[in-house]
């Protein structure tokens, strides 16, 4: 959940194949959207079911980067906070979404390369905090005719158009996105390997099996390269988090959105927490932390192991929507207590989803020891409600 993300509702992925169409992609094996409607003109009722998660299952690397077509949903996010030699500090997002949009069984050998079986999405956020401004940007493409997509073998790469993060080798990648108003170009170290969250990267959200996703993190990537705003480019360094997620169905009936937390420590441990809310107000109990050790070991924790309160709210001017904007995050089992705050109070999203995704700070006790560090916090539920849309 944690990445839970921006998720593509069936309204956008219909949005997204009549663009196709308006834009003059080629139409002769266009299929319609959804688990209820026709392929083609074949006329074929599409009601076959997607895969769903439903207890932990092996992972094989770096194949498991790549796609789970059988999957409905799954993403792709990165995450990170640069500075500059001079100490002048960013933040980027540069995440990408899977959607299917027909069931594995009502899937048919294709007659054009462009025929669509999954549509992509990606979001690419730059925090410039010295000048307290956010850019974000957004591009969808079929997942078709080299477009976009998500392989992990014979090595990883996920893209669209020219946006992109690639394997170069065991653990180091290539990333780089660019607009007109700015671009990174960065590579990306992996100093702790693949981190399992929840139950061996089974996380459960709900209470209804297949309410889960299976969820790989790489927490800790050591990040060098530049950043691009306007005319001006930054040699930067720093740290970026990658978390990749996929499911069917992961949040219940009554669960309206999370608060999801990935902080770096500065006793190079990590912290990932998230919050489910219910449409009452209440934390759902599938809420769910978990701290990586420096040896890249994790430690779990339940809804009733930790606590996060609210010390400030935001105001978006753009969206009327109120969001967290400042917290206390406390595990006493660990004699952990952090004070977490945005850079900037706007790193708000209007996409096609609105949300809250932006670069933190934090800094607090564990035990006697003094922790700090970098993060970043995603808060969805509060422009729209995500029920039905993950």
């Amino acid at each position: 959940m944690s990445k839970q993300k921006s998720f593509l509702t069936l309204g956008l992925v219909f949005l997204t194949v009549f663009l196709g169409s308006q834009l003059g992609f080629p139409s002769e094996d266009q299929s319609v959207v959804g688990q209820t409607g026709t392929i083609g003109e074949l006329d074929i009722p599409v009601t076959g079911e997607f895969a769903r998660a439903e207890a932990p299952m092996l992972f094989k690397f770096p194949k498991d980067h790549g796609a789970h077509d059988e999957f409905q949903t799954e993403w792709w996010y990165y995450t990170g906070n640069l500075s500059t030699e001079s100490g002048r500090r960013f933040g980027y997002q540069l995440t990408f979404f899977r959607r299917a949009i027909v069931p594995p069984q009502m899937r048919i050998e294709r007659l054009s390369d462009w025929g669509v079986e999954q549509v992509y999405l990606a979001h690419f956020a730059l925090t410039d905090v010295q000048n307290n401004r956010f850019y974000a940007s957004e591009k969808i493409g079929r997942g078709a005719a080299g477009l976009a997509g998500a392989v992990g073998e014979p090595v990883y790469q996920v893209w669209l158009d020219n946006w992109q993060v690639v394997q170069l080798g065991d653990n180091e990648y290539l990333m780089t996105a660019n607009t007109e108003e700015v671009a990174i170009e960065m590579s990306l170290t992996n100093l702790k390997g693949e981190i399992l969250q929840g139950d061996r990267g089974y996380s459960r959200k709900g209470e209804e099996m297949g309410n889960a996703s299976y969820y790989i993190s790489q927490t800790r990537l050591e990040s060098r390269g530049e950043i691009r705003v306007a005319d001006e480019v930054f040699e930067v360094k720093g740290l970026s988090w990658m978390d990749h997620e996929f499911s069917t169905s992961a949040l219940g009936e009554d669960q309206v959105g999370w608060d999801w937390f990935a902080l770096q420590l500065s006793n190079d441990m990590e912290l990932m927490l998230f919050t489910l809310r219910k449409d009452d107000g209440s934390v759902d109990r599938f809420s769910s932390a978990t701290l990586i050790l420096p040896d890249g070991q994790t430690q779990l924790f339940s809804s009733d192991e930790f606590i996060v309160r609210v010390l400030d709210q935001w105001k978006s001017a753009k969206t009327g929507a109120v969001y967290p904007s400042k917290w206390v995050i406390q595990i006493p089992s660990l004699d952990l207590t952090l004070n977490v705050r945005p850079l900037i109070p706007d790193q708000e999203l209007v996409v096609s989803y609105v949300y809250w995704e932006g670069a933190v700070f934090s800094e607090g006790k564990m035990g006697d020891s003094s922790v700090n560090g970098y993060g970043y916090v995603e808060l969805t539920g509060y422009g729209q409600s995500m029920r039905g849309r993950f």
